[in-house]
Parts: C-alpha cells; structure tokens; sequence
C-alpha cells in the first residue's frame, strides 16, 4: 500500500457509534462531566487519529471492502471503567462488551489502513470504550463512579456498521464531529 497518501488527523475517526435511542442517559451524564461532550458524539473509536479526507477518498474503497467482511454483532454498553492519564488525572467510560467484537473490528480495518495505529501504542493498547467523563482526583472519581453505577442501566444494541466521522477547524461552528459516510458492516442493506 502507498502510505505517502495515507496522513492522518486528530479531526477525523472512524468510530461506532449507538443508535440514537441509546443516547438520553448516556448524553445526560456527559453535558455534566464530558469536557468533550459538545465536540463528540457518543462513540466508540475503532481507529483515531484517521485519514485526512484526500486519503480517505483513495482508501475508502479498501476499508469498505473490510466492513463487508466483517459480520454484525451485539454489543452491550456494560458498568463504567475508568483509565488513569496521569497521576489523579481519569477518563470515565462505559465497557463495550464483548470487548473482543470491537478489537476484531479495530484490527481487520487497521490492517487496510496500517499507518493508523496509534490506539494500538498507547499503554496496555487497544481499549475499545465510550468515554462518559473526566474526573481529577481520587475523590472525585469515586463521586462519579458511584452516579454512573447508580444511573446506569446496561444497553445492548447490534453494530451494524462503522461511521467515517470529522470535524472542522478548532474554534469554528464545524468543530463538532459530523458523520460523513456510514460503512454497512457483512452483506446486509445495514
């Protein structure tokens, strides 16, 4: 594969995203403690940074071609988790589960696009989530784990397909991440 085309930016991702109906009491916690909540909307990143839009339209033929192959499957957005960034610095997040269904996803469209591997080198790798929240401090983790554990109900849904996602120009009204192409995952009409 020619990789000469193949930039990426912080402005584009290829994500999973629930349906709609999913998104009240997930977008009810976020607009409380999501510093990301207006940018994102509620998703799963399978591959982030992504391709710049001139490299997406040369490469999307290949990655459509990879969804195809790749059979739906259910997923239930599980009990919170949480990652530590730096000393008492967390990410709150909600446990896709089985988490093996979306590493699958993440490493068959890495292999069509392979220069966009950077959740792989973060530590521990690939972690599929949904990010619900920032917290600072041990306390404030335990604030909020115990709001999430308590309003939280377990939500299956069936992933049906891959979204092509990007974003303006930071400080634009089009900085917000937009989907721009929906892949159908397996040979359905998705």
């Amino acid at each position: 594969m020619d990789t000469s085309t193949g930039a990426k930016t912080h402005r584009a991702a290829l994500a999973v995203l629930p349906p709609e109906a999913l998104w009240p009491p997930i977008q009810a916690f976020r607009r409380r403690h999501d510093r990301q909540y207006r940018r994102w909307p509620p998703h799963i990143n399978v591959l982030y940074p992504f391709l710049v839009p001139a490299a997406w339209t040369q490469a999307q033929g290949r990655i459509r071609a990879v969804c195809l192959r790749q059979a739906p499957f259910e997923l239930t957005l599980a009990g919170p988790r949480w990652f530590e960034h730096r000393p008492r610095h967390y990410t709150l997040w909600l446990a896709p589960e089985p988490a093996e269904a979306v590493v699958a996803l993440h490493r068959a469209l890495r292999e069509a696009v392979p220069q966009c591997d950077d959740l792989d080198r973060v530590p521990g790798g690939y972690t599929p989530h949904l990010s619900v929240g920032q917290a600072h401090g041990h306390r404030a983790l335990a604030r909020l784990l115990e709001e999430l554990r308590r309003t939280w109900t377990p939500a299956s849904f069936r992933v049906e397909a891959v979204h092509y996602l990007t974003r303006g120009p930071r400080g634009t009204p089009g900085d917000v991440f937009r989907v721009r192409a929906r892949l159908p995952l397996g040979r359905g009409d998705g």
